[in-house]
């Protein structure tokens, strides 16, 4: 994205410590179907035991809330409401951070976004 373009920009020329999280685009899914989200992480290490990984969502005109997390160690916690529905896994190899989400439902539309979180 441009956003991301411009920090990736921002990092280079000033040279200091960044930590960045770049997520897939936009997906489309019809009720009953399901979708995986991928977040790219650099600046930390996925097993760095001060921070977990998290994906959070807000739904148009409503608060944020958060759909997943992954620590450290690998542990993960959901949201009650969701965690049948939703799976958060992760590859160290590769830095990245994944949502699966099956039978979503028209009240899942929402954006999502992945972030850190200091453990």
């Amino acid at each position: 994205s441009d956003f991301g373009t411009l920090v990736s920009e921002q990092c280079n020329t000033l040279r200091v410590h960044c930590v960045e999280l770049s997520q897939s685009g936009s997906a489309v899914v019809a009720p009953g179907q399901s979708t995986t989200l991928t977040c790219r992480v650099s600046g930390y290490s996925l097993t760095d035991s001060s921070y977990c990984t998290s994906w959070i969502r807000q739904p148009a005109g409503k608060a944020l809330e958060r759909v997943a997390s992954i620590c450290s160690a690998g542990d993960t916690y959901y949201s009650d409401k969701l965690k049948s529905r939703f799976e958060i896994s992760r590859d160290t190899s590769s830095s990245t951070v994944s949502l699966r989400g099956q039978n979503l439902q028209t009240e899942d539309t929402a954006v999502y976004y992945c972030a850190r979180l200091s453990q």
